[in-house]
């Protein structure tokens, strides 16, 4: 397969995927990173936006970020909870994480991101965070 090919993604699979991704993220006025567009011929292509790609993969990042600090703030119930902690720790762990939580907002809203976007919609499984 030569560049060329390798530039061109098409698939019969790729609508479910991207249906299953973006329920609920785009609008039809403002398309997203990986929004398939019908080619000519009618195989869907993916349409790359670099302001879009930016956004994108901030949300991404951003979703990530965001679930393990919630992963890490569960986590430090749990060790709060079983005494593990010392009153000082408690404190620092706390801000930590108090300040971590206000940066994830900011750079969310630096991405123009709602709080809901942050959350994935896995299918099945349900939603991310």
């Amino acid at each position: 397969m030569d560049w060329v090919e390798r530039e061109r993604v098409e698939s019969a699979k790729l609508n479910d995927f991207a249906r299953i991704m973006g329920a609920g993220v785009s609008s039809p006025s403002s398309p997203c990173a990986g929004e398939l567009q019908e080619a000519s011929a009618g195989a869907p292509r993916v349409n790359l936006d670099a302001e879009n790609v930016k956004n994108g993969l901030g949300k991404l990042v951003l979703t990530l970020v965001k679930l393990l600090h919630e992963l890490l703030e569960k986590q430090a119930i749990k060790q709060i909870d079983d005494g593990y902690l010392t009153d000082a720790e408690i404190e620092r762990i706390g801000l930590t994480l108090m300040r971590q939580a206000e940066e994830i907002d900011r750079l969310r809203k630096e991405f123009h991101l709602d709080e809901e976007d942050l959350n994935l919609d896995l299918g099945p499984l349900g939603k991310l965070l």
